[in-house]
């Protein structure tokens, strides 16, 4: 019984110092990054238009619509690939299973705070104005 109980502290102590190594809760230290969208002389940028992203590591996106056109900011592949944690507009938290899109109609702020799950090269931009430059790229490793 000593034997066995020694085994199990020794296991024990063993997948602490694994947790302790990784970082512990991922989710609770998300890496920030920032977006804008409706950038440049003509309104129609998003800078900047490519991310590099680790799977299993929180990050934590605010997107600034800043020009004058509406955008409706869809990542579709990217959605399906992501633990989406919450969303953070205005006064609010919002918490949901899937996201579909982003609507910005004039000058706000969203926080997309998520967890990439799979691995991939995945495609954003405002819908109907990706001809234009309104497009990038998420690319998660």
């Amino acid at each position: 019984m000593t034997r066995i109980t020694t085994l199990a502290a020794a296991s024990l102590l063993a997948l602490s110092g694994a947790v302790h190594a990784a970082g512990g809760d991922l989710a609770t230290q998300p890496i920030a990054l920032e977006m804008q969208v409706g950038t440049g002389d003509n309104g129609f940028g998003i800078e900047p238009n490519e991310f590099q992203m680790q799977t299993g590591q929180a990050y934590r996106l605010t997107i600034q619509a800043v020009g004058w056109h509406e955008c409706n900011w869809e990542a579709p592949s990217f959605f399906k690939n992501t633990w989406i944690r919450k969303i953070e507009a205005g006064n609010m938290e919002i918490k949901v299973a899937y996201l579909y899109e982003l609507e910005m109609d004039a000058d706000g702020e969203v926080e997309l705070f998520f967890v990439p799950i799979r691995p991939g090269s995945y495609q954003f931009g405002c819908r109907g104005l990706e001809d234009r430059g309104m497009t990038g790229t998420f690319i998660v490793e």
